[in-house]
C-alpha cells in the first residue's frame, strides 16, 4: 500500500468532515473531484499544515530526492513507513514539521488468488463511507536541488497482521479529532509518533470488495470501478 486511491468528493465535503465549525476554513470548492483512479506521479490536492494556518495546494504524489548512500542516485518513494520516517536520516527534511492530509474515499489493493494470473483488486473504504484523511507527509516548495521538486508522501503501518488478509501495509487513516490535530503547528516530534504508529483507525473500522481490473490501466477513470463484482 498505497498505489492507487479514490477521493470523488468536492473538496468542500472533505473540510466539512474535517471542520465542521469552519475554525480552520471558511470555504472550499464545491466542484466534485470525481477521481477513481489516483495513481503516483499525478497532483492530487492535499492540506498541508503551516504556521499561519492549514492550507490546500495540488502537489505531486512522490517525494523525489538525491541520496548519496550506499552510492549516488535519485529516489521517488510515494509512501513512507512509520517505523522509519522519526529515526532515518532519509526524511528528516519532512518530519515532523512538514505533516500534511491526503483527503480520500478509499483505495486499492490486489491479491494474488488462486489459478489466476492477474491479481485481484480489492476497494477498501470506511465502514461508514463517509471521507477518510491519510496522514502524510509534504513539501509544497522545490528543493535546494532542480531534481528535488515538491511532493508529498503517505504514511504506512502495519496492516494488523494482514487487514484484509490483501496486503501487510495500509494507510494511516485518522479520524477528523486526530486529523485536526495532526495539522495543528504546536503538535511535538513524540506525539505525531504516537498519532500515527499507534492511533489511525482500527481494521474492524473498514469493509472491502473485490472490484474491476480496469483499475489496474491508469487511463481507466469512472464510478464503475468502485463498484463490487461480486
Amino acid at each position: 500500500m498505497c498505489g492507487r486511491f479514490v477521493m470523488f468528493r468536492s473538496l468542500d465535503e472533505y473540510v466539512h468532515e474535517l471542520d465542521p465549525q469552519r475554525d480552520l476554513f471558511s470555504s472550499a470548492d464545491t466542484t466534485p473531484v470525481e477521481r477513481y483512479n489516483i495513481a503516483p506521479s499525478t497532483d492530487v490536492p492535499i492540506i498541508h499544515a503551516e504556521p499561519d494556518g492549514p492550507q490546500i495546494s495540488p502537489v505531486h504524489w512522490g517525494w523525489k530526492r538525491e541520496v548519496s548512500w550506499p552510492k549516488p542516485k535519485v529516489v521517488q518513494p510515494i509512501n513512507a513507513r512509520i517505523e522509519t520516517i522519526a529515526k532515518g536520516r532519509f526524511y528528516k527534511d519532512l518530519f515532523p514539521d512538514h505533516r500534511a492530509l491526503v483527503m480520500a474515499d478509499g483505495w486499492y489493493e490486489w491479491v494474488k488468488e488462486p489459478g489466476d494470473e492477474k491479481k485481484q483488486p480489492f476497494f477498501i473504504r470506511l465502514k461508514t463511507r463517509k471521507p477518510m484523511f491519510f496522514a502524510g507527509l509534504a513539501q509544497v516548495e522545490p528543493g535546494p536541488s532542480p531534481d528535488e521538486p515538491p511532493g508529498f508522501l503517505i504514511i504506512t503501518a502495519d496492516a494488523a497482521g494482514g487487514m484484509v488478509d490483501v496486503h501487510d501495509r495500509r494507510p494511516v487513516v485518522l479520524s477528523p479529532e486526530l486529523a485536526r490535530e495532526w495539522l495543528s503547528p504546536d503538535l511535538t516530534k513524540d506525539r505525531a509518533k504516537e498519532i500515527a504508529r499507534d492511533l489511525g483507525e482500527p481494521a474492524e473500522d473498514f469493509e472491502w470488495y473485490p472490484v474491476s481490473k480496469d483499475v489496474g490501466n491508469v487511463k481507466n477513470k469512472g464510478a464503475y470501478l468502485i463498484k463490487s463484482i461480486t
